[in-house]
């Protein structure tokens, strides 16, 4: 599984060396973190499996299962969008509303980001639904985090 947000996260290199039955798939941005066409010039034959899974056969007879060709699995495989994300949407829908009824006549017009904390109080209460509880990052953390410079 790649989740990077990069192109070419797993090429030729990889899938020279990957087990027999190997499952790939992307969570990450557009289908371009696994490199299909590299995967497609090591295979002696390809194959849909099944819907949504390709299979491809390596020159010495090992399988690769591609799933949604590279495109975000939880969009190209799933079956439309479950209850578990929608919720959260209304939720981060709901809490935007209120943050501009509460904010308003101090908001310039223009495209904002969410505020980062309606964003953890989101997060907090489904993870709080669900029966887990998350840690909170110490101050040398969040310094160390914050001191990343592009």
């Amino acid at each position: 599984i790649t989740v990077t947000g990069c192109e070419n996260v797993i090429t030729k290199r990889h899938f020279e060396v990957m087990k027999d039955g190997a499952i790939l798939c992307n969570a990450g941005h557009f289908n371009v973190e696994v490199s299909i066409p590299d995967l497609e010039s090591l295979a002696a034959d390809i194959r849909e499996c099944r819907k949504n899974i390709v299979g491809y056969t390596m020159k010495d007879g090992r399988r690769l299962y591609l799933l949604g060709e590279g495109r975000l699995v939880n969009l190209a495989c799933g079956d439309g969008h479950p209850a578990e994300i929608m919720d959260m949407s209304f939720a981060v829908q709901a809490m935007s509303a209120l943050y501009i009824l509460e904010n308003r006549g101090r908001l310039k017009p223009g495209v904002f980001d969410i505020p980062p904390e309606i964003d953890e109080k989101i997060s907090r209460l489904k993870l709080q639904s669900l029966g887990i509880e998350i840690d909170t990052l110490t101050e040398e953390q969040k310094r160390y985090l914050n001191s990343w410079q592009l």
